[in-house]
């Protein structure tokens, strides 16, 4: 029991950087139906401009206060990382936007290894380590197993950051959608673009800030998985991405609760199945388990059924 309970927040833990990545994925897809391939490398952007951001700031800078650093690298994270994913709509994808198809999906991977790349060069292949900076937890319980052996569950503090910073983000986004003149202009844009212009929405800005949007959350999610492991790689960002992307997939490509879902199902997915089988398989085990969901329901978990007009 014991152990099944420390499986659980892990996967928990792992699910909710999984869900804020996949949120930017199904949001863009609402809006234009693009997948936006690069948006992982998005992500990888983000956690090395986290990176930078704390070095400097403790190494050149001398700060020592870790609560006002760790502020200062999420707000410098959020908003070069949304300049990028502002440069990547405006450069990349506007100009094919009335274009066949394929062309955005092509340009989408072509975005995702340029980044790549990019990093690669400027930072090298090698993997950047942070020495943990957010240490200790709380104790939930105490167990042995059917060895003898002590078992310890824990919530670390750094569990808990990840966890109520993916409630208060989705919190937010909620009202973001729901509440405010961008969310309505994003819907707007869901429903029928070119109706949406005729109205008076601005679609190249909504479209654009959606892009700012997810590249914000990105952002987050590359601060904590940073925090969270504490090597980073230009690597992270395709295996990430092709995660969030499993998890808007199953949990219902546009739907953002469902994005949420499916990025906490395939994070207990993948640590149960390295916990209680193998580690070698679990992303076997994730996408089996999409490919059933999507057999039972094509649209996802919460996804809605697709209604062409005629």
């Amino acid at each position: 029991m014991e152990y099944f309970v420390q499986q659980l927040i892990n996967g928990l833990t792992l699910g909710s950087i999984y869900g804020l990545i996949a949120i930017g994925y199904t949001m863009v897809y609402g809006i234009i139906g693009m997948i936006n391939f690069a948006h992982g490398d998005i992500f990888m952007i983000g956690s090395f401009i986290a990176l930078a951001t704390f070095l400097i700031l403790t190494s050149v800078l001398g700060f020592a206060f870790l609560p006002v650093i760790l502020l200062i690298v999420i707000i410098v994270a959020m908003l070069f990382t949304s300049a990028w994913g502002w440069s990547v709509e405006r450069i990349a994808y506007r100009p094919l936007r009335g274009s066949f198809r394929l062309a955005p999906l092509i340009t989408a991977i072509g975005m995702s290894i340029v980044l790549q790349n990019f990093v690669q060069i400027t930072q090298g292949a090698r993997v950047k380590p942070l020495p943990p900076q957010i240490q200790g937890g709380i104790t939930l319980m105490h167990g042995q197993t059917e060895g003898g052996a002590d078992i310890v569950v824990q919530l670390s503090y750094m569990q808990i950051i990840i966890i109520v910073t993916t409630v208060v983000l989705m919190t937010g986004f909620t009202l973001l959608i729901n509440r405010t003149a961008l969310g309505r202009a994003q819907r707007a844009c869901e429903q029928d673009r070119k109706m949406a212009a005729l109205l008076g929405v601005d679609v190249d800005r909504t479209i654009s800030l959606t892009f700012v949007v997810g590249a914000a959350l990105a952002a987050v999610a590359g601060f904590m998985f940073l925090l969270l492991y504490g090597v980073i790689d230009f690597y992270i960002g395709f295996l990430a991405g092709v995660k969030a992307f499993t998890a808007a997939v199953l949990g219902g490509i546009g739907s953002l609760p469902g994005a949420m879902l499916g990025g906490l199902l395939i994070g207990l997915i993948e640590v149960f199945w390295s916990g209680y089988f193998t580690v070698e398989y679990k992303d076997v085990a994730a996408f089996s388990i999409l490919a059933i969901v999507l057999i039972f329901l094509p649209s996802g978990l919460l996804g809605k059924p697709e209604v062409e007009k005629v």
